[in-house]
């Protein structure tokens, strides 16, 4: 398939950069410009994509990897610019490598079909906020890992505390935008706000979990290894939400198996 073929150039590009920035970390100049070349090669791909399908390429899980794979080093990248930490910046591309590799292990058919529910100018935006979340959630549990080996070495920051809140208020915002989206879009398509599916129900457990992180950090500020291990457990859920829902017995009845490949 020739859209195929064109994925393999843009992520084996994109691949070769990463690994080659992670390769030279003293030559800060080189190395940025070639994170951002390889930014820019999934950008052209998803534009590419869009294009070439005629509709958003945000239907299967394929597709929504990719632009998973695509935000998380650009979140990285900008993390990294304001904070000064390297590791968040390797961390961020080595997923997005991981996404990558996923994807050519599981080939996309790309089709062009997209059913009547998806048909609705909802269904952008709901799913690019909620791209967005995950990798914002996905930055901060990268940050709540590193503070929990720091705080076992006795060496915690006050500064990685701050960093994991203000990547998890920007992924908690986008996260609300998404479920108030998702309510709107359900309402259109199928005529109720919510239906306590399963997908719309661990979305819901989701936003949860990190409310629990933001209730948490709020009352008891001082208490960092607790609030890092809900910040890193919350991340657990997320997972759930997204990719293990969609085997669980219950999933059969989801109005949300659209997404399956």
């Amino acid at each position: 398939m020739m859209i195929w073929t064109h994925f393999l150039w843009a992520a084996g590009l994109s691949a070769s950069t990463w690994l080659l920035a992670m390769l030279i970390p003293k030559r800060e100049l080189l190395r940025n410009a070639l994170v951002l070349l390889g930014i820019a090669s999934l950008a052209f791909f998803i534009g590419f994509l869009w294009v070439n399908l005629e509709r958003p390429p945000l239907r299967t899980l394929g597709e929504t990897r990719l632009w998973y794979a695509f935000f998380l080093p650009l979140i990285g990248f900008i993390t990294y610019y304001r904070w000064r930490y390297n590791w968040m910046l390797y961390y961020s591309l080595a997923l997005s490598l991981l996404f990558l590799f996923i994807n050519y292990l599981n080939p996309d058919n790309f089709s062009k079909t997209l059913m009547p529910a998806l048909q609705s100018p909802w269904f952008v935006p709901h799913v690019v906020v909620y791209i967005f979340a995950y990798a914002f959630l996905a930055a901060s549990s990268l940050v709540a890992i590193r503070g929990l080996y720091q705080e076992y070495k006795g060496e915690l920051q006050a500064k990685v505390m701050l960093m994991a809140d203000n990547l998890v208020y920007l992924g908690f915002a986008f996260l609300t935008l998404g479920l108030l989206f998702g309510a709107l879009w359900a309402k259109e398509a199928w005529g109720h706000y919510w239906t306590w599916d399963p997908k719309e129900t661990w979305a819901f457990i989701t936003w949860l979990g990190y409310l629990v992180y933001i209730h948490r950090r709020h009352h008891l500020p001082s208490k960092y290894k607790s609030s890092l291990w809900i910040l890193a457990l919350a991340f657990v859920i997320l997972l759930i939400c997204w990719f293990g829902v969609n085997y669980l017995p219950s999933a059969q009845f989801s109005v949300h198996t659209y997404s399956q490949q």
